[in-house]
């Protein structure tokens, strides 16, 4: 069973910065697709980020490119997402989630979901 366990959230002044961890364990591979979704209160959950296998390929929802940064350690088993200039609207749940299907189409189709990391971010 693929287990996804998030940390690094927290709480952060607007326009800070914070980089959430994904340890990925239980089955999983470097050819599974990482990828990051978050929900804020009363919103719908939302797709963040992806990358694939190799680390060549990434995708971004528009109100985070040029801010985020998805990356991963396939030695470690670790995805990471570098948040900077944090905005008051980022602040959400965010969650790491995995697959093992191809790249295409990126934004959806997760099998596995870690938990959860709070991220708020003040103004």
């Amino acid at each position: 069973q693929v287990q996804l366990v998030e940390s690094g959230g927290g709480l952060v002044q607007a326009g800070g910065s914070l980089r959430l961890s994904c340890a990925a364990s239980g089955g999983t591979s470097s050819s599974f697709v990482m990828g990051w979704f978050r929900q804020a209160p009363g919103k719908d959950r939302e797709f963040v980020a992806a990358i694939n296998w190799g680390g060549g390929s990434t995708d971004y929802t528009d109100s985070v490119k040029g801010r985020f940064t998805i990356s991963r350690d396939n030695a470690r088993n670790t995805v990471y997402l570098q948040m900077n200039s944090l905005k008051p609207e980022d602040t959400a749940v965010y969650y790491c989630v995995a697959r093992s299907r191809s790249w295409i189409n990126p934004r959806a189709s997760y099998d596995y979901w870690g938990q959860g990391t709070q991220v708020t971010v003040s103004s």
